[in-house]
């Protein structure tokens, strides 16, 4: 890419010494241990029996106010947030900082096969938008206002490694992963995150989108299991889960 890293990243502002002594915050605004110097969070609302939304797709709002506000404040404190194509499909989101004080992110689709038209409100104006597609997807060099980014494929996709790679490589380091299920999923199952943020509303739906797309276990003991911080964030809990990246 031509588009020099400074004109990529947040401005530094977004990122205060009050939010940095924060239980939830801090971690992501300490010093990356990772050898490629980034930091991944993903991140989830969900009902209390696991769906982020019903089978037509409807998922606004499953969260109250204040962990939506949380979820733009972490939007603010990141340099990118990603996204799958699905959820672009599904919601048409903004992927801006609105709710409080701070810059936004550069914003990442995730389109493999460059699926997605040039009609949905991320490609047409804001802040930079980048989409991440295969080196044989079709299209030119743009889809809308955006610019696009080829990266090898993986078994399934996108190669997740090579993402963090060039993310990595254009200054952006502190990398949201906000959805949809099977992108934050895909994140998590190959050990590529550092952190999640997932919240749980008091709301039951009894079938919908699951809030993890992964396959399930024989036994319970095949199962991860994750410590974790529970904040209440008005309604809901917010489980704080730290993670091993391994990739």
């Amino acid at each position: 890419m031509d588009r020099p890293h400074s004109d990529l990243a947040p401005q530094p502002d977004s990122r205060s010494s009050t939010d940095a002594g924060e239980p939830l915050y801090g971690p992501l605004l300490a010093a990356p241990t990772a050898p490629d110097g980034c930091f991944l969070i993903g991140r989830a609302a969900q009902s209390l029996d696991g769906y982020i939304a019903t089978r037509d797709g409807e998922s606004s709002w499953i969260s109250g106010p204040e962990d939506r506000t949380h979820t733009h404040r972490l939007r603010a404190l990141c340099d990118a947030v990603v996204v799958g194509s699905a959820t672009v499909r599904a919601d048409d989101p903004l992927l801006t900082t609105r709710m409080v004080t701070g810059a936004n992110p550069v914003r990442v689709v995730l389109d493999t096969d460059r699926r997605l038209s040039s009609h949905y409100r991320v490609f047409k104006s804001g802040p930079t938008t980048l989409v991440f597609c295969a080196p044989d997807a079709p299209g030119d060099a743009r889809v809308g206002c955006a610019e696009a980014v080829r990266v090898r494929r993986g078994s399934t996709g996108l190669d997740l490694e090579a993402i963090i790679e060039t993310l990595a490589r254009l200054g952006l380091r502190r990398i949201l992963i906000e959805g949809g299920g099977i992108t934050v999923a895909r994140f998590l199952k190959a050990g590529a995150l550092d952190r999640m943020h997932v919240t749980v509303a008091p709301l039951l739906m009894g079938g919908g989108v699951p809030a993890f797309a992964l396959a399930p276990v024989n036994r319970l003991s095949d199962g991860p299991r994750f410590s974790w911080t529970a904040h209440s964030m008005g309604a809901d809990i917010l489980l704080d889960i730290p993670l091993t990246r391994r990739i």
